[in-house]
């Protein structure tokens, strides 16, 4: 059976607190019905200072979803790492795996946006040395043992509910954080369909000898879009994806590997690339992906339409996969 995912970001360009507060709680709700529904994940992510109203904490995003639910698993793909007190990160996670009983998988990622490292005064240059620190305290801490950091012992409490800690994986395009997973032992999360990468990171495994794998997009991981009429959703709905795929874009050096990075100045050009799709529910069973990502509220998605996509996938795409 494919791993179904629903994906929010709660972009919405030019809200008011008022829409936003609607969306945050159309969310919940979205949810909620996928959880009723099986499908397998919820995705979020991690980013500060957008005038789109990107969400920035995926954390309280995710425990409002614990709540809504009982059985779906939170992704938060990703995190950026070294913009966050590393006993606090692993407090959180831990709480959140108590809370859900294991259901929070976490992505560590190093970001790619400068601005938001100076937003929280954190030095662009350290991200690395960072990272490592933050990756190293959080195992540490899910002991519940003391152990020193920076010149002082310390002791995290509660330890997690999943043993031996909660779901970390070390994400990245890099060999730099290839090597950082296989040496703390951690999986790791290639940002995109990186075979190369992929070994690497099996070779470092073997050089550090640690145990680890990965989870790494296919070579097609397109963000979904249900509409009965695909013609007349782009027609109507394109603009919102074009949105969010130029902020994406636009945030992105030519070195940085996304899976769901898109080189498009329009509509038609987004259709043609095919990043986004719009399908038809006929459409997304025959795309026999092993991993399909719903986006139901896409760069600002009126809720009803979003409503309507994941609706068709719950009720007309999920029941046929395992056929």
């Amino acid at each position: 059976m494919p791993v179904s995912v629903v994906r929010f970001n709660l972009v919405e360009p030019g809200a008011t607190p008022a829409s936003l507060s609607a969306r945050y709680r159309a969310a919940l709700e979205m949810a909620a019905y996928a959880d009723e529904h099986g499908i397998t994940t919820v995705q979020t992510e991690e980013h500060h200072g957008v005038a789109n109203n990107w969400l920035p904490s995926p954390f309280a995003f995710a425990g409002a979803v614990f709540g809504a639910t009982r059985h779906i698993a939170v992704t938060v793909s990703a995190v950026i790492g070294p913009l966050h007190d590393p006993l606090r990160l692993a407090e959180d996670i831990a709480v959140l795996d108590l809370l859900s009983g294991g259901r929070l998988v976490t992505v560590a990622g190093i970001g790619y946006r400068p601005e938001e490292y100076a937003q929280f005064d954190v030095e662009w240059k350290q991200r690395g040395r960072l990272q490592d620190e933050l990756l190293e305290t959080v195992l540490k801490a899910w002991s519940g043992e003391e152990f020193e950091y920076r010149g002082r012992t310390v002791r995290v409490t509660p330890r997690p509910f999943s043993d031996p800690h909660p779901l970390l994986l070390v994400g990245g395009s890099s060999k730099a954080a290839a090597r950082r997973a296989a040496r703390l032992g951690l999986p790791f999360f290639p940002s995109a369909h990186l075979p190369d990468l992929e070994a690497y990171y099996k070779d470092r495994l073997v050089e550090y000898g640690t145990e680890g794998w990965t989870m790494m997009p296919g070579a097609e991981t397109p963000l979904l879009h249900i509409a009965e009429d695909p013609d007349r959703a782009w027609a109507e709905y394109g603009a919102h994806f074009l949105h969010e795929a130029r902020t994406y874009a636009s945030w992105q050096s030519g070195d940085i590997r996304s899976a769901v990075k898109s080189g498009a100045t329009t509509v038609a050009e987004l259709r043609a690339e095919g990043v986004y799709r719009i399908l038809t529910p006929d459409e997304c069973v025959a795309l026999g992906l092993d991993n399909l990502v719903l986006h139901p509220l896409s760069g600002g998605m009126p809720v009803d339409e979003g409503w309507r996509s994941l609706r068709l996938f719950a009720e007309r795409v999920l029941p046929r996969l395992g056929e």
